[in-house]
């Protein structure tokens, strides 16, 4: 079995739609193998967005992902899980997400899109090291 990880971000604890969200997830197939509604600190944040350190949106994006809760969770599912979940998220922009995905379905702003899941295999283990070290 393949893992991936997903953040149900603070907009979509917010909205309380994170019983949906999961919801569509394992009606796909996939099995949630852990899951734990955090706070985010600055620190955790650093490391999950490296990449994103310096860039003009860096700042308002933390302080976005720390404003409140957000539900990390561990998927499930065949080869390349990571994909099947990007899938099922839309495109970034809820504006150009297809009805049927998660950001088309409930998505307004592109600053705040529900969900984030790992882009890569790669990712997928780097980021589940970071919010589940034990697992």
């Amino acid at each position: 079995m393949n893992r991936t990880l997903i953040l149900c971000k603070p907009d979509a604890v917010e909205r309380g739609l994170v019983g949906a969200i999961l919801a569509r997830f394992e009606q796909k197939g996939l099995k949630i193998v852990a899951a734990e509604l955090r706070q985010l600190d600055g620190e955790t944040l650093a490391e999950h967005y490296a990449e994103h350190v310096g860039k003009p949106f860096y700042d308002d994006l933390v302080s976005f992902m720390g404003r409140s809760p957000a539900l990390a969770a561990v998927l499930e599912g065949p080869d390349d899980t990571y994909a099947i979940v990007r899938s099922m998220m839309g495109a970034t922009n809820p504006a150009d997400a297809s009805p049927g995905t998660i950001r088309g379905d409930y998505g307004t702003l592109f600053t705040e899109n529900l969900v984030h899941g790992s882009d890569s295999n790669e990712s997928a283990a780097r980021e589940i090291g970071i919010f589940f070290p034990n697992l």
